[in-house]
């Protein structure tokens, strides 16, 4: 017997929760195949096998708590070669053969798909809710992997034929980093109303109790921990979205031509924050102790509402990059949440936070400081709305902008003069070229 140990979490990480384990006991595994998914309060871990054999017994069940070094469950190195002894995975070998004529009329299990193609788990996940079999879906993760935007791609096309469309509403996550598209805003709200539907127990119960993931008891503590251990107040302003609008308009389809980048309004706000950091920065700093921490750097956090809760990854030295470059590090990163490919590197060591409500239809709102930073930019929906302009009434696409900070190092006046150098960038965005 081989026993299935939970591996090093990551620095100061000394439990996890156990997410989903992906083989029954009795099925075949071979060496290297993912056996179960532990979730900390920063990222998903997968176990894999380290030998081929069968998973002889699952010591933890989905939703325990365990600590490094703990045992999950054992490996029978004997099974190994032996499928007669398990007659669950009996049929596994012969579905990838049957796929090519069964295909349309019956898709193989999800234990069966994960062992013939390489995917991410929330692609297997989407693929099991939706009948999908992942041996007909074109990968286009790194190395061929299928990720969850291949999945819904391979199923969107089926939605508007069945009456079963009200199952899509799976989806949204495809909106799952906020603060990357803001022009996905539309496909967002168009499938809101139907996010809070959910199906009443059979069995008419009238509530029901969950316990919190690890990942979702951090962020509590966290948020928790930015109130209670700050001196939190926000400002605000508005943006006048006209000049930038039309420069994106102008330059989106040379650039995605030419480089190969999906521009949106992020990376031109993000390009601002770290010219207003530099210009303040206060703004950019942390508190340690009684001492007063300037980083001379900016390691860029994008909030995203990922599957599995708000995580914040990091653009790092976004400081030192230009409009595309930033574009593209924002893409990596949100397409990694997404796939739950996020490193340890990936969510440490932040210096300024960016969150987008505006894709989910946030008029305003006031940002929770992203502990222990001092400061965090909150983005917002932008809307036609009348405005003076030179002693005319004018309609333009305007954004309301909010700055929460930690009023013990960041004075009003600085935090002030902070969102009005974001603003005067957005404004004129060629002054974003003069460094």
């Amino acid at each position: 017997m081989i026993a299935i140990k939970v591996p090093p979490l990551g620095e100061s990480i000394t439990e996890a929760t156990v997410s989903r384990w992906l083989k029954k006991e009795g099925d075949a595994i071979a060496a290297g195949e993912t056996l179960v998914e532990l979730e900390t309060d920063k990222i998903t871990v997968e176990v894999p096998a380290l030998k081929a054999g069968r998973l002889a017994s699952r010591a933890k069940g989905e939703g325990d708590v365990v600590a490094v070094n703990d045992t999950l469950g054992e490996i029978d190195e004997a099974g190994a070669g032996a499928p007669a002894n398990a007659p669950a995975t009996a049929p596994a070998p012969a579905a990838p053969a049957a796929a090519p004529s069964a295909a349309p009329s019956a898709a193989p299990s999800a234990a069966a798909q994960d062992s013939a193609v390489r995917s991410a788990p929330a692609a297997r996940r989407l693929a099991d809710e939706a009948g999908v079999n992942l041996a007909t879906v074109a990968g286009t993760g790194r190395g061929g992997v299928v990720s969850k935007p291949d999945v819904i791609a391979a199923i969107t096309p089926a939605a508007p034929a069945t009456p079963a469309a009200p199952a899509t509403p799976a989806t949204p996550a495809a909106p799952a980093a906020p603060a990357t598209a803001p022009a996905a805003a539309p496909a967002a709200k168009a499938a809101a109303p139907a996010a809070p539907v959910a199906a009443r127990p059979a069995d008419g119960t009238r509530e029901t109790r969950e316990k919190m993931t690890t990942r979702r008891k951090r962020i509590a503590e966290n948020l928790l921990l930015a109130q209670h251990a700050t001196a939190h107040l926000t400002t605000f302003n508005e943006i006048d979205m006209t000049a930038i609008m039309a420069l994106r308009e102008r330059i989106k389809e040379k650039t995605e031509k030419e480089h190969g980048v999906k521009l949106s309004f992020m990376p031109f706000f993000a390009k601002a924050a770290t010219l207003a950091l530099k210009a303040f920065p206060s703004v950019n700093a942390q508190i340690d102790g009684d001492s007063i921490v300037y980083k001379h750097y900016v390691n860029l956090g994008i909030a995203v509402a990922s599957e599995a809760g708000l995580v914040v990854p990091n653009v790092k030295d976004a400081d030192r990059l230009g409009i595309l470059g930033i574009s593209r590090d924002i893409a990596a990163v949100a397409k990694r949440a997404r796939d739950s490919k996020l490193t340890m590197d990936d969510l440490t060591g932040g210096t300024f936070t960016i969150t987008n409500g505006g894709v989910f239809g946030s008029l305003i709102s006031t940002p929770i400081i992203n502990y222990p930073q001092v400061a965090i930019l909150g983005l917002h929906k932008t809307q036609d709305r009348p405005i003076a302009l030179n002693g005319q009434v004018v309609i333009r696409p305007m954004m309301y902008i909010a700055l929460s900070y930690d009023h013990r190092i960041i004075d009003g006046q600085q935090a002030v003069l902070f969102l009005v150098k974001v603003k005067e960038l957005m404004e004129d965005p060629a002054s974003m070229l003069i460094d």
